[in-house]
């Protein structure tokens, strides 16, 4: 099993900074890619970032591309996902998964919510006009 307990989420002002961390726990932490998503008021979750095991390889989603940052510290077992810019339309109940090792890290695969195993509550992110 594997725990995952997001933080870092608030209210912001558009134009502002925040960083969401997840800690994870659980089972061999490092051989996980991880990935965040988010779910907008009203809509399907969607894809936001992800973040190989070795932290060589990233994925984001267009929309936040040049904004978000994704990072990893496998020694404190977090995944970060800095968020600048911010928009109103970044407004989410954002989630950090885990995805199912052994399978390819591919861009495509990795923007896949059907292939992440475990996730997180989620924490929500407010982005004021």
């Amino acid at each position: 099993q594997v725990q995952l307990v997001e933080s870092g989420g608030g209210l912001v002002q558009a134009g502002d900074s925040l960083r969401l961390s997840c800690a994870v726990s659980g089972r061999t932490y490092t051989t996980y890619a991880m990935g965040w998503f988010r779910q907008p008021p009203g809509q399907e979750r969607e894809f936001v970032a992800a973040i190989s095991w070795s932290g060589s390889d990233t994925y984001y989603a267009d929309s936040v591309k040049g904004r978000f940052i994704v990072s990893r510290d496998n020694r404190k077992n977090t995944v970060d996902l800095q968020m600048n810019s911010l928009k109103p339309d970044d407004t989410a109940v954002y989630s950090c998964a885990a995805y199912k090792p052994g399978l390819p890290l591919t861009a495509a695969l990795m923007r896949n919510q059907n292939e992440y195993h475990y996730w997180g509550q989620g924490t929500q992110v407010t982005v004021s006009p």
